[in-house]
């Protein structure tokens, strides 16, 4: 069975438990803090909604996506993953939800996430034929390499990160050497980011590996573009695209591979707990939001609850569509 497949069938499982009759009490809930922005924002959201609005007695727990998958999975513990990053623990997670012991309480808590090929707002205002990776490919005097403007320069992923790998492979796949591209290594994710700070300030082209959401993404309002060239497929990517070139003989052109996230939940916690589960299968953050509140946390040195409580404050629009109204009140009066 596809994972697609199980993930659909969790949700009717969720969808009959969502329909039914709320716990008058919501009880204890533990939710996994992950170890980036994004994921420890999401995380005290829901802390916050979940405790104040429905009275849950809430603890927060730090994580990462494999630690607190296994944890999960193992021991059942803790309840709630609410931004799981499928692709690192997919075989392992559709097992657990075939056997029963997990479920996704929402595809997609973030819209508009994902890894791929980016360019600054401006190239795209003043290239708007340039509207694919393909036809960028095309074109390598629009982004000068300073060290031989005759190529065009690719930013890549620093040595030792697992894109690395990916974006190597990649460069070959599309034969962008001969092409006129240059691979270039940033050095550290410091090089990375100024890279594409410094190509803003100064109104200078850029083009290379970035992943959403990020405040980096939000802060200089990067673009996306597109791949014309479609998937092709889990032997390729996972056999071939990240592994090193000595292992990845013949790169096919591809896609980007698909940035899977859900909320997951134990299944214990799914059957005893309507409230949250009826919560969480509403609660969708747009992706430009999530990105201007990591640029927020960053400028003001914010934890995951100060920009909670932010976000809160100031996106009333977004998130009191997620609750009923008596629920939101209590939100609000807790602020």
């Amino acid at each position: 069975m596809k994972f697609t497949t199980k993930i659909a069938a969790s949700s009717l499982a969720l969808a009959a438990l969502a329909g039914g009759a709320f716990a008058e009490d919501c009880g204890d809930v533990t939710i996994a803090e992950m170890n980036w922005a994004s994921a420890s924002l999401l995380a005290n959201v829901d802390a916050i909604i979940l405790e104040e609005g429905y009275g849950c007695d809430v603890e927060l727990i730090s994580g990462d996506t494999t630690p607190t998958f296994t944890s999960m999975n193992e021991k059942g513990e803790p309840d709630l993953a609410p931004e799981l990053w499928v692709n690192a623990v997919r075989e392992p997670l559709n097992a657990a939800i075939e056997e029963g012991r997990m479920l996704s309480a929402l595809e997609g808590p973030i819209t508009g996430l994902g890894e791929g090929w980016w360019v600054t707002k401006k190239f795209m205002e003043d290239h708007p034929e340039i509207d694919t990776v393909e036809k960028m490919l095309e074109h390598p005097e629009l982004v000068p390499y300073i060290e031989d403007e005759d190529k065009g320069a690719f930013m890549g992923c620093p040595a030792g990160w697992g894109c690395q790998l990916a974006n190597a492979n990649m460069f070959r796949a599309f034969d962008m050497e001969e092409k006129g591209w240059v691979l270039v290594d940033p050095g550290s994710s410091a090089g990375l980011d100024g890279s594409i700070a410094k190509a803003v300030e100064r109104d200078e082209p850029w083009f290379g590996y970035y992943w959403s959401p990020t405040a980096v993404i939000g802060k200089y309002d990067l673009q996306m573009l597109p791949f014309e060239a479609e998937w092709a497929g889990t032997e390729n990517w996972d056999g071939c695209m990240v592994k090193s070139v000595d292992e990845c003989a013949d790169p096919q052109p591809s896609s980007w591979t698909e940035s899977v996230v859900h909320s997951v939940v134990t299944a214990e916690f799914a059957e005893e707990n309507a409230v949250a589960m009826g919560y969480l299968a509403k609660r969708v953050v747009p992706g430009d939001v999530v990105n201007a509140m990591l640029v927020y946390m960053n400028d003001n040195q914010a934890t995951g609850e100060d920009a909670a409580y932010e976000f809160l404050a100031t996106k009333e629009d977004i998130w009191t569509q997620w609750v009923p109204e008596d629920v939101a009140e209590k939100v609000k009066d807790a602020l």
